[in-house]
């Protein structure tokens, strides 16, 4: 068969097994030369008899001195294929015009000298010349005729027009076929010779037997069907022998290309052709899906073939072993080589750039690093461990260290890495597509912790992007963006905590919570730094826990971290990952349990974070109406998307479990439920139901809650939902008034009693009377949901106002306002939060650039007396708070609150009774009027024999004007307030008051 003409460069596609034709029998030759005569009627008439005598003719010329004559006669397969290989050996005259005829093609032959070659191994696209022997056989010659006569019946030979080749084997083999088509025109009588003296031709040029002179190792010309005749040289290191393995002398290896074999010095070996053009096109532009498909070492008919892809490179040399082979260097960066091998063996890549050589793995030589389960468990969206699968992560792979890269990116016509390890040129680390799963992977060996990367995708209309790693578990410092390599190395001192954590529901504990902004509040100082300051100052005020504005990465530092572009990695302004599991390790040994704020309702656009982050919306809803959040100019996650649900999901988990955080509290939960949040009529589409509820994001949430709460026992979810969503702390599978299971939250921050509340004392004492509902309201609604109280960072910016200045009066009203009203927070069912700064009564608004007025508690401040009082209250709320389970055990439960007065509204004064499982009781009172009120009758249980203060906010160590009830207060027998006896108490003006049995 005519060898597959091919464009430089390039390797026949098919090659490594392509099927070998089956050699014609003689009717079948027969048969194809009567088809091919039958056109010309002239021509048929004579086609039989001159097809007898020019068979007879060229066997007896090319059987001179090699065969016996009668077998020309009786045997004509036999003959062509002697011919043939005849044919092969002698040095074809190609050149020759139609009036030449026979003549040429006997010419053509010449009669075979002494030759010392072994038959050429020869496939469909390659011709190896193999080693020298030193034998003379007539057998081994028609073996290598029936090899050559094999690759391409004769009778098919005149159909096919050889295309023109390179340099003087092309020039050869177009001058063959044009000589084989002026014979079949014009010479009737010989047509079937000269249709079979071209088909010897053809054979010739797909089949070459080396000539090798005596003493001589260089193998023979390059077959004339190769496209690009390249070489490889083989050197054989002294040291040893062992894997050598000489043939016997005179000899020929026959036909073991496997055996792993070293050529002997000097030899020149042909190798298979370099990548295709196609392939090669691909590789270039970055859109190669199976690049190891091409790349790296395979087994092909001949040996293994080499192939490397090395932009830059001077030279590529493969050492295995002794073995060293120099690959041929094809072009753009691409090297390739063929070696006698019988399979692939262990090998390395010695890559010479100019000025210098590296030593290395072939990153292509590696089977995937990521299994069929976690495929799967992607394709489904629950894969719950996503951050072992996907990323960047240092491991050893088949006993080689390295980075596995893995990314998610369905649409991309391509993805490579780019990073500091290749000079930010990603071009020769092609990443491979795992099958549908959209997953892209590399393992690139010898690339380890701290170099920057990202990925390079070839978008769906061929542009391209770098985007950082949407799983990158460490990130630069803003404002640059390239994510890290990095692992973990951290040992945790926290178990005692964990342990005991989860003893009790946090909606049954104790739960007074301090919220920071971890970069401002103590501007300057890392992670580490943190640890050694926040500790001790959270632990000395009583809270229970912190609760971290998000740490996740964030370009702009104005977003407060609400804008996260880094969904794995605390953020690199304070420290490392490590450092920052320091801070939370420091945490939970001083007894603290740390919150984290998270953010699952959007991302921003950065072009090179996950905003079509593949060319098309991947991360965000297909949708443009549902992507675009209409408040904050950021895109919402598509919560349907299996993936999608699955990258947040498993995100939540993360957080619990690689940094050992005590619970999430989801922002902007209103914004997931609602299809029309914020939006106004039009812009929005109704769900299947014809309803307004997001029930993709429904979902989202209760599978969330539901897979931290199984994984991780002992934390807590917060949501910031600030809508009657019905159900938002109830279980899953309790299905609710409006036909939805709950969110399954196990607590809520209450917006409602927080806007009502600092509504009320940002009235006028004297006008409040007319507002007494806005404090009274909440207990309507208090048991609805597992509710947080939260003087959150929200009501202290934006001109809002810091909560002391929210408050009336002049200064000493203010600060009194501020500690009644704290007084009043911490006593009302529901857990408290704190931002900070609001624990010293800072007058100014918070701002992320310079954080909370520390210098407010210098002692060589006038007024620190006045911020320290405040800061005290403070601690002293939080004391009596943990060690009372009335204020705290039954939040939830109605049984655990009673109004004592809640009416009292020309007074302003609010009474009630907490108590705990055991009915034991805490009577807390708030006068919200700027008067003194003497002896205030109270109902009262009968069955306390006597009251004492626990707490007064007017206190004189808190800035108070220290009007107090210094001795115990026992119950008249009065009834009062509808209970059978009464107390009278001094109420002091803009205060609150605890009381508990003595």
């Amino acid at each position: 068969m005519t060898p597959r003409p091919e464009s430089s460069g390039s390797r026949p596609k098919g090659t490594a097994g392509e099927k070998i034709p089956e050699q014609p029998t003689a009717a079948q030759q027969k048969s194809a030369a009567k088809k091919t005569a039958v056109p010309k009627q002239a021509v048929a008439k004579k086609a039989a008899p001159a097809k007898a005598t020019a068979k007879k003719a060229a066997a007896a010329k090319t059987t001179v001195g090699k065969t016996v004559a009668k077998k020309a006669a009786t045997k004509k397969a036999a003959a062509e294929k002697t011919a043939v290989e005849q044919s092969a050996a002698g040095t074809a005259t190609a050149k020759k015009t139609a009036a030449k005829k026979t003549a040429a093609k006997k010419s053509a032959a010449k009669k075979a000298t002494t030759v010392k070659a072994t038959a050429a191994k020869t496939t469909a696209v390659k011709a190896a010349a193999s080693k020298s022997a030193a034998s003379k056989s007539t057998a081994a010659e028609t073996v290598a005729g029936k090899a050559a006569a094999a690759k391409s019946p004769a009778a098919k030979t005149t159909a096919k027009k050889a295309p023109a080749k390179k340099a003087g084997t092309a020039e050869r083999a177009a001058a063959t076929t044009t000589a084989a088509e002026a014979v079949a025109k014009k010479a009737t009588p010989a047509k079937a010779t000269a249709k079979k003296a071209a088909a010897k031709k053809t054979a010739t040029a797909a089949s070459t037997v080396a000539k090798s002179p005596a003493k001589k190792t260089t193998a023979g010309r390059a077959p004339a069907g190769e496209a690009v005749a390249k070489k490889s040289t083989v050197k054989k290191a002294p040291a040893r022998k062992a894997a050598a393995r000489k043939a016997p002398a005179g000899q020929a290896p026959a036909g073991d290309a496997g055996s792993a074999q070293f050529v002997p010095p000097g030899m020149e070996v042909a190798v298979s052709p370099a990548v295709d053009a196609v392939d090669r096109e691909r590789l270039l532009a970055g859109t190669h899906h199976a690049p190891h498909s091409v790349l790296g070492a395979h087994p092909v008919p001949g040996g293994i073939a080499f192939r490397a892809f090395r932009p830059y490179a001077l030279s590529v040399t493969v050492v295995s072993g002794e073995l060293r082979a120099e690959l041929h260097n094809d072009g753009e960066g691409f090297f390739s080589g063929l070696l006698p091998l019988r399979e692939v063996p262990a090998y390395r890549l010695v890559v010479e750039y100019e000025g210098t050589v590296l030593e290395t793995e072939d990153a292509y030589r590696f089977l995937p690093t990521l299994g069929d389960l976690d495929l799967h468990l992607i394709g489904e969206g629950r894969h719950e461990e996503l951050w072992t699968a996907l990323g960047a992560h240092p491991m050893t792979h088949e006993g080689v260290t390295g980075t596995r890269f893995a990314v998610w990116a369905p649409n991309a016509r391509g993805v490579r890495v780019t990073g500091t390890f290749n000079f930010w040129d990603g071009t020769g680390h092609v990443m491979r597509s795992l099958g549908s799963s959209g997953v892209w992977e590399l393992f690139l060996p010898d690339v380890g912790e701290g170099e920057l990367y990202k990925f390079e995708i070839t978008r769906p209309d061929g542009s391209k992007t770098q985007r950082a790693d949407p799983m990158a578990r460490r990130t630069e410092v803003p404002p640059a963006t390239s994510s890290v390599i990095t692992s973990s190395e951290y040992e945790w001192d926290d178990a005692e905590w964990l342990a005991r954590r989860a003893e009790a529901p946090a909606h049954e504990a104790p739960f007074s919570v301090y919220e920071i902004h971890l970069p401002s509040w103590r501007p300057g100082l890392t992670y580490r730094q943190l640890a050694e300051q926040l500790p001790g100052y959270v632990k000395n005020l009583g809270f229970t826990h912190v609760e971290l504005m998000p740490v996740a990465e964030h370009p702009f530092g104005g977003s407060w971290g609400y804008q996260v572009t880094g969904f794995y990695a605390p953020t690199a302004r304070l420290g490392t990952p490590d450092d920052f599991r320091y801070l939370v390790d420091s945490l939970h040994r001083a007894g603290i349990g740390v919150l984290m704020d998270w953010v699952p309702a959007h991302f921003p656009r950065d072009d090179w974070a996950l905003a079509e982050f593949d060319g098309r919306p991947l991360y965000e809803h297909e949708d443009p109406l549902r992507a675009a959040h209409p408040d904050w100019g950021t895109l919402e996650f598509d919560f349907g998307r299996n993936e999608v649900r699955n990258f947040l999901v498993a995100n939540a988990v993360y957080w619990c479990e690689e940094f050992h955080i005590d619970g999430l509290r989801v922002d902007a939960v209103a914004s997931m439920l609602y299809l029309d949040y914020s939006r106004e009529p039009g812009q929005w589409t109704p769900n299947e139901h014809g309803g307004r509820e997001n029930l993709d994001a429904v979902a989202f949430l209760q599978e969330m809650n539901a897979t931290v709460y199984r994984r991780v026992p002992g934390v807590v979810t917060i949501a910031e939902e600030s809508t009657a969503w019905d159900g938002v702390t109830r279980a899953t599978h309790h299905k609710g008034p409006s036909g939805f299971g709950g969110l399954g939250f196990g607590l809520k921050w209450n917006m409602g009693w927080m806007h009502d509340s600092l509504q009320y004392m940002s009235h006028e004492p004297v006008h409040r009377k007319y507002h007494h509902g806005e404090m009274t309201f909440s207990m309507v609604y208090a048991y609805s949901e597992n509710y947080v109280l939260p003087i959150s960072h929200d009501e202290v910016v934006h001109g809002k106002r810091s909560l002391v200045s929210k408050m009336p009066g002049d200064w000493w009203q203010q600060r009194a306002g501020v500690r009644s009203y704290l007084g009043f927070m911490w006593a009302h069912p529901g857990k408290q939060l704190l931002f900070m700064g609001q624990e010293f009564a800072q007058g100014a608004e918070w701002s992320e650039a310079h954080g909370p007025d520390w210098w407010l508690l210098d002692p060589g401040y006038g007024a620190e007396p006045d911020h320290r009082g405040v800061r005290d209250l403070v601690r002293d709320l939080n004391t009596v708070y943990r060690a009372t389970p009335a204020l705290w055990r039954l939040d939830t439960d109605p049984a655990g609150f009673e109004w004592v007065v809640g009416d009292a509204a020309d007074d302003n004064v609010l009474a009630f009774l907490r108590l705990d499982p055991e009915g034991v009781p805490v009577l807390a009172v708030s006068n919200f009027a700027p008067v003194t009120r003497q002896d205030y009758r109270l109902g009262v249980p009968d069955d306390v024999p006597a009251w004492h203060e626990a707490l007064n906010t007017d206190a004189a160590r808190y800035g108070g004007s220290d009007v107090i009830n210094p001795d115990p207060v026992k119950p008249e027998p009065q009834s009062w307030h509808g209970r059978p006896a009464s107390i009278r108490l001094t109420l002091p003006p803009l205060a609150t008051v605890w009381l508990r049995p003595a």
